[in-house]
């Protein structure tokens, strides 16, 4: 029994490197807590944009008059900041409570972090009785813990270069771990565009007998405000709440997402949804005068569309950190075209990536401490951006917690 939120959160997030057996841990579920397989579920793969996604379905959802669980993942905050009902996080009591219930059943079944995480998640999901519940996968997708669920609709973001020593070496070989959540005669929507993945797609989907739907890419433009707009499959144009282009993508597969589970939802209740739907960690404005954004691009792809949005603004300095698994020399070549100055930052995190090579290699200045970086930064200039690893940019989002 743990006495504390504290010590139940290390119990849980020491666990992280746990090996899973997808199969025992659907056995486990099924026996703790069966009528999570009942639950009416959105599951969501991908390699970029999934938590966006599952935000903005989750706000359509809301706006139709649907209680909605979300399981989303790395927390920004706190460990289950990621686990929410209607965009509130699972409280600390509740899940010290679950906790000192089921860790000596966890232990047991030698459960990793993310396995926990699922059980957490679709346990309150029942208990308070939720309409509609949104997973998004951890890592990958065929082996993922939230893959032991038949979804109503299966949903892959976009298929890039990440976790490439986990998931393999080409997109295809990647696009195959992502289409492992595709289920018989379960839909799945999707926005890429590369034909090879979709080949991929195609093909699993022929299996399962499972119907398939390419979102294209929609046109963008910007209102008077510099805001994003996109032009929907129905003809109109959608405001977004920010200014990354990038999330027009993003809402699009949402909406049709929505439209394929509520086909008669009201248009306007929709829209409203999309232009009031905000996501932390993704060009979220964190300060004003000087400007101070944070951008979860953590990968080749996901750094490439961060750019085309900066490409449109005048960056001073960007602060960047990357893990080990990462394509870092690629990402730093692009971003130091849209900035003055790029700064590689350390952090506590075990994966991190050789940042001493890098900033040698890029004769690029190296620091080890954030908040004194941003102080700095922020005396001297009028727009920054802090962006690389999600656990990195959760250290800025809590930083400025107390700003």
């Amino acid at each position: 029994m743990y006495d504390n939120v504290e010590q139940a959160l290390q119990a849980v997030e020491a666990r992280r490197r746990q090996k899973k057996d997808l199969q025992a841990f659907q056995a486990f579920v099924k026996q703790v807590c069966p009528k999570a397989f009942e639950l009416p579920i959105i599951h969501v793969a991908g390699t970029n944009g999934k938590g966006s996604t599952v935000n903005y379905i989750r706000s359509m959802l809301n706006a139709l008059g649907y209680r909605v669980g979300t399981l989303t993942s790395p927390a920004l905050r706190i460990h289950f900041d990621r686990i929410r009902i209607d965009d509130e996080w699972m409280d600390s009591d509740t899940f010290l409570s679950l906790v000192n219930r089921y860790d000596d059943l966890w232990q047991k079944m030698g459960l990793a972090m993310f396995d926990i995480d699922v059980h957490l998640a679709t346990e309150w999901f029942v208990r308070e009785q939720v309409d509609m519940v949104i997973l998004e996968t951890g890592l990958g997708g065929r082996l993922d813990a939230t893959n032991i669920f038949e979804p109503i609709v299966s949903v892959i973001t976009n298929i890039g270069h990440d976790h490439m020593k986990l998931l393999g070496n080409t997109l295809t070989e990647i696009a195959a771990e992502k289409a492992g959540i595709i289920k018989k005669n379960v839909p799945l929507i999707t926005t890429e565009q590369n034909p090879d993945c979709l080949r991929v797609f195609r093909q699993t989907c022929e299996q399962k007998e499972a119907l398939m739907n390419v979102v294209p890419r929609p046109s963008v433009r910007r209102d008077a405000k510099g805001f994003v707009e996109y032009l929907d499959e129905s003809g109109e144009w959608i405001h977004l709440n920010t200014f990354a282009a990038y999330q027009a993508v993003n809402a699009a597969l949402a909406e049709q997402c929505v439209i394929k589970i509520c086909p008669n939802a009201e248009r306007e209740k929709i829209k409203e949804a999309l232009s009031r739907a905000q996501w932390a960690g993704r060009f979220q404005i964190l300060h004003e005068e000087p400007t101070v954004i944070v951008d979860g691009a953590h990968n080749r792809e996901g750094v490439h569309a961060l750019c085309q949005s900066l490409k449109e603004m005048t960056v001073d300095t960007v602060i960047f950190s990357v893990l080990e698994d990462k394509e870092g020399e690629e990402m730093l070549s692009e971003l130091q075209q849209v900035c003055r100055r790029v700064i590689l930052c350390s952090f506590a995190q075990e994966r991190l990536a050789d940042l001493k090579q890098l900033a040698e290699q890029h004769q690029l200045p190296l620091a080890h401490d954030l908040k004194t970086l941003v102080d700095e930064r922020m005396a001297q200039d009028e727009c920054i951006v802090i962006c690389g690893s999600l656990y990195f940019v959760s250290e800025a989002v809590r930083l400025f917690d107390h700003k």
